[in-house]
């Protein structure tokens, strides 16, 4: 339906009944076009509408026809008397339909009694009534001399409101020796022009030149605008700046407020300081562009300084010159993509919520309650709303504009102990729009988990000798409970490792699971032990779990090696002899020693630190060997002193000396005589001879110990013996296996007999070496019968043994000599 407007100086029964015929009138009768130029005067014939439609004038006359136009201008007038459509206001194509092409206005004449509506069409036709024209009367280049040719300065584009042929066809550019114009013809109409310079600029020929730009349209008669470009010549600008994207892209929505940044164009370049500075401008002069955005010159940044109307403009379209200080410019285009809006945002309003649920709550609890609204209408009022898929609740709508939100799933609090739930609403409008609101939901915890271990066994080393109260390691016992329910404690189960009770060896802080030792340990003694720790939460009823800890000592380089052999008298000074014709790699001696440490702190080496011939002996590094490494010769002194140093591997190492005294010599005597020129000092002679008193005595109370083990075995033996004849039973004698000699056993292969001659000054003896005698005192026959009798046997080896003790003691004596008194009695105690 077409609203008509009435003039005012008719009577209001008019409008009515005009309006009433409007409304009852289904179809427009008929319809004409007509064309006429802009800018014709007033008065203008534009059309005989008469004609033209099939009326007479009468009719048009009695019908009282009239034009009805929408909006405050009326272009045309109906002369009623003559049937003519003739001009009644100058018309302006370019202020009534800018660029757009064809260009047209529509109007009705309505004729009353009967009412008949025609629609008519007036296209105005375009003539060359507007001269191009540039945005400025003056254009001012400023080009550095050594700009090479080929360079392009663009230039910006004159305008013409007309168009067709009417719009600017040709650029031409005058007095110009150095410079050529180029015209380019964009995909959007547009058109681009760039000054290319031809010929090399020389300052000091010419510092400046005018040429003068002409736009010229293809109208009748032709019209034209022109530009004085100034061309300044400057020094050594040598690169200009160039536009980091040809062009960009930017979305903008409608109503954005001032200020709104659009988006930001950039160029780079390669000069630095004062000439590497690029300023920024829009030059594009389309009607509607320039009032709406502005450049930032420094930075490139494009903002919006005007409203944007989606319904009005959809695109622009903006160029962007960058220059530099040098007069180098690069273009850019723009193109901002207005996007429409949908004006009012949907609501959310929560009516009520719980902030917390227990995590055994059933399957459609009600946790909150939210309203939803939207002001718009139709569709862009239409909304639906939801909430996030990752978590265990649903909403479900109740009334109208009500949404309720219920569990969905069995909660687990250890698992999630709290959800952040989203409720979105959307309507329906295109693009739509959508609120969200975010509520929290805490999930109040059920006792349902024990403390958990973060391992079933552990495993800790600590090296021995710590201190008392040393932290071995702290136990981690989580519950996934919380409050009361989580607080954890720990204690250590008791019970007892190597008859040692564990609570003498470590202790357990039960507040935070922190294991101290609660004495040093000793590797030697203990190597490792394990128990069992309980974690139990304070929870009703409390809940536990038991993980097992390994404690494994780890040793330390704490004991030094023990010399075993040979054994250390502060006074020894014969412990070996080596005969002068001995061979390379004689056995002379060897060291024995061990570490009761393990590991490589037990590893022991053995070197030769100090000898009193270095040339003559050598040690074995590993096996602790004394031999030679050459041939004795009678230059040798008969005494050698030796000190083998014994390390072990540990770090840091630990180690022990002994001293090994050698005598190299053929006979015993001359091993006495080299020895007697050391003073013995009274003292040292009555401790000695009171130790051997001692050792003799001992030795003596064995023997006699010995004997009567003997004669009571043999007693017991007979009575048994006696106990079996007068039983009657068959007598199955028993012999004892072949005895080998009873002293052939110990360190050394086989028994020594000496023959001593002894004087009244023991030490001066000479001593005559007898073979080794190895004689069985019991035998057995193959007939199974005792070979001598045992009573025989047991003379002898009472017999042998005083021999045998007297003669050791002598030895003892020789050996004791120069040696301190507790030494002195070692060396007798293992020769016994």
């Amino acid at each position: 339906m077409d609203c008509m407007w009435i003039n005012a100086g008719r009577g209001r029964w008019q409008a009515l009944l005009v309006v009433l015929c409007l409304f009852q009138l289904s179809a427009v009768t008929g319809q004409a076009r007509y064309s006429v130029p802009e800018e014709q005067a007033e008065g203008s014939f534009v059309g005989n509408i008469a004609r033209d439609l099939g009326l007479d004038v009468a009719r048009l006359i009695s019908g009282k026809a009239r034009i009805i136009t929408k909006g405050s201008r009326q272009y045309v007038d109906l002369n009623r008397d003559k049937g003519t459509l003739v001009i009644k206001e100058r018309i302006d194509r370019e202020e009534l339909c800018r660029k757009t092409t064809p260009c047209s206005f529509s109007f009705e004449v309505i004729l009353e009694n009967p009412i008949q509506l025609y629609r008519v069409t007036v296209e105005v036709i375009d003539i060359n009534d507007n001269s191009p024209s540039f945005p400025k009367d003056e254009i001012g280049l400023n080009i550095v001399e050594t700009v090479a040719s080929g360079t392009r300065f663009s230039v910006d584009t004159a305008h013409d409101p007309d168009v067709g042929i009417n719009d600017i066809k040709k650029y031409t550019l005058k007095h110009s020796d150095h410079f050529i114009l180029e015209v380019q013809r964009q995909n959007d109409g547009g058109t681009f022009i760039e000054m290319v310079l031809q010929n090399p600029l020389d300052r000091e020929k010419e510092d400046s030149h005018t040429l003068v730009l002409i736009a010229s349209d293809g109208g009748e008669p032709r019209r034209s605008g022109t530009v004085r470009i100034h061309v300044t010549v400057l020094d050594a600008n040598d690169n200009a700046p160039v536009c980091i994207q040809p062009v960009y892209k930017a979305d903008v929505k409608e109503n954005s407020p001032k200020g709104t940044v659009v988006t930001t164009v950039g160029a780079n370049d390669a000069d630095i300081g004062v000439n590497g500075d690029i300023s920024y401008s829009i030059t594009d002069i389309t009607r509607g562009t320039m009032p709406l955005f502005e450049i930032n010159s420094k930075s490139g940044e494009i903002k919006v300084v005007g409203k944007l109307d989606f319904e009005n403009y959809k695109t622009y379209q903006i160029n962007v010159k960058a220059s530099d200080h040098g007069g180098y410019t690069d273009t850019c285009k723009v193109i901002i993509q207005v996007i429409d809006e949908n004006d009012n945002v949907p609501t959310i309003q929560l009516m009520s919520l719980s902030n917390s649920i227990s995590e055994d709550s059933p399957p459609g609890t009600t946790i909150a309650v939210v309203n939803v609204d939207d002001e718009d209408s139709d569709r862009n009022g239409v909304v639906t709303c939801s909430i996030n898929n990752d978590v265990p609740f649903k909403i479900e709508s109740s009334l109208t504009g009500y949404y309720t939100v219920v569990t969905d799933n069995l909660l687990d609090r250890e698992s999630i102990s709290h959800y952040n739930i989203t409720i979105t609403v959307s309507d329906q409008g295109s693009p739509p729009l959508s609120s969200s609101k975010n509520i929290t939901v805490k999930v109040s915890d059920v006792k349902d988990c024990p403390p958990k271990f973060d391992q079933s066994e552990y495993s800790v080393t600590v090296p021995e000798n710590n201190s008392p109260g040393y932290s071995v390691f702290t136990l981690r016992a989580s519950d996934a409970d919380s409050g009361q329910n989580a607080r954890v404690s720990y204690f250590a189960q008791e019970t007892e490792t190597s008859g040692v009770a564990v609570s003498s060896l470590v202790s357990v802080n039960s507040d935070n699971g922190v294991i101290h030792a609660v004495r040093s340990f000793d590797y030697e003694q203990i190597k490792w032990f394990e128990f069992n720790v309980t974690v139990r939460d304070a929870g009703s009823p409390p809940l536990s779990s038991v993980a097992t800890v390994k404690i494994l000592i780890q040793d330390q380089n704490d004991n030094p090696p023990q010399v075993l052999y040979p054994v250390q008298t502060g006074g020894s000074l014969v412990a070996e002899m080596v005969p002068r014709s001995a061979d390379v790699g004689y056995l002379v001696s060897k060291v024995v020693a061990v570490d009761v440490d393990s590991g490589q702190n037990a590893w022991l080496s053995y070197k030769l630190q100090k000898a009193t011939d270095r040339a003559l002996f050598e040690v074995g590094l590993q096996n602790g060997e004394i031999r030679t490494i050459r041939q004795v010769s009678d230059k040798d002194a008969v005494k050698q002193r030796l000190a083998v140093i014994v390390e072990d591997n540990g770090q840091p190492s630990r180690s022990a000396t002994v001293i090994v005294n050698v005598a190299v010599a053929d006979s015993f005597p001359e091993v006495l005589s080299e020895f007697t020129d050391f003073p013995h000092d009274k003292e040292y002679n009555d401790n000695l001879t009171f130790y051997l008193v001692l050792a003799l005595a001992v030795v003596s109370f064995l023997f006699i110990t010995c004997l009567v083990v003997i004669i009571s075995v043999k007693i017991y033996r007979w009575r048994q013996s006696r106990i079996l004849y007068h039983s009657g039973l068959p007598v199955i004698p028993y012999y004892p296996p072949r005895y080998s000699d009873t002293l052939g056993t110990g360190t050394l292969p086989h028994v020594y007999n000496y023959e001593v001659c002894r004087t009244t000054d023991s030490r001066k003896s000479d001593v005559n070496y007898v073979h080794p005698k190895g004689q069985s005192l019991i035998s057995v026959d193959g007939d199974g019968t005792d070979t001598p009798q045992v009573d025989t046997v047991l003379s002898r080896t009472c017999s042998r043994m005083s021999t045998l003790v007297s003669e050791k003691f002598f030895i003892l004596s020789i050996h004791c000599s120069g040696m301190e008194s507790r030494d002195c009695l070692r060396l007798c105690s293992l020769s016994v």
